[in-house]
């Protein structure tokens, strides 16, 4: 049914503009907030050095430091992805598939908060035991991130998978192919759109993500040069300095944050829409 349709309800029509309305306005505010910030921060935003006491406020590292969890983050979850849809569609035995993928789903209800305090107490201690340092570090944040992501990219490859995967059962069984055969052959090339569409979304996930960040990346300002050292992205930056600072430079650097982070998930978003019209259209 279309939301334009005489006969939708009044009701659906009610809520489709409010969404509509509340997540333009939450777009034209950080839009405005960021370009206001971006004007009253100074010319010392967008350099290396972040000093609130001696008003030098950059936050070049921040940028540095979300793209490279982002990026580091992405690699890892989404070949965790793609082998759990490989053993899932092919070659998984059945029972041991479906036990996979209801835990996969189950992971989606975790609140974020539990990975980071399990971490804390688990993950944190063995990585400082065994690589030194704190263990609050770029690496733990990664480890904990990729897997947060992982079951949103399972899910976005398991919804073509499985379709194309029907639709072409009976051929692939025609032609004598297993199911991993089947999966390899034919199923994994005609969803190649929507590997990279998951990739897409499993970016923008980790790029927005707060609680991990904040909780196992360590949230010192610096750029990224080693794996087990310490980090802080845009996002714990925005949690960190509203639970301290309300006013000043340092305040005016968090809409210029979140601007940054609104253009990531926009862009996103953008790029998996073309990439599933592309698919859809093929």
């Amino acid at each position: 049914m279309m939301i334009d349709s005489p006969n939708t309800p009044l009701w659906l029509r009610a809520s489709a503009v409010y969404v509509t309305a509340l997540l333009a306005t939450v777009f034209v505010f950080i839009t405005f907030c960021a370009a206001e910030g971006l004007f009253m921060s100074g010319p010392t935003l967008f350099t290396s050095v972040w000093h609130p006491e001696t008003q030098d406020f950059g936050i070049l590292p921040m940028i540095a430091a979300t793209a490279a969890l982002s990026l580091s983050s992405l690699a890892l979850g989404w070949l965790i992805s793609f082998g759990c849809i490989c053993y899932i569609h092919g070659f998984g035995e059945k029972y041991s598939a479906s036990l996979l993928s209801s835990l996969l789903r189950l992971m989606t209800a975790i609140p974020t908060v539990v990975y980071g305090f399990a971490s804390v107490f688990l993950l944190v201690p063995l990585i400082r035991d065994g690589m030194g340092g704190s263990g609050f570090s770029w690496f733990t944040a990664t480890l904990v991130l990729s897997l947060l992501i992982t079951p949103t990219m399972v899910l976005t490859m398991e919804s073509a998978v499985a379709q194309t995967a029907r639709e072409s059962r009976l051929a692939a069984e025609s032609l004598g192919l297993s199911r991993a055969e089947h999966l390899v052959y034919v199923v994994l090339p005609a969803c190649r759109e929507w590997l990279w569409g998951a990739a897409l979304l499993g970016f923008g996930r980790a790029a927005g993500d707060t609680m991990i960040p904040t909780m196992l990346a360590g949230n010192a300002v610096q750029y990224p040069a080693s794996p087990f050292e310490a980090i802080r992205t845009l996002t714990a930056h925005i949690g960190l300095v509203l639970s301290s600072d309300v006013g000043g430079t340092a305040y005016y650097s968090l809409f210029v944050a979140g601007g940054i982070l609104l253009a990531l998930s926009t862009v996103a978003n953008i790029l998996f829409r073309a990439i599933r019209r592309g698919s859809e259209r093929g």
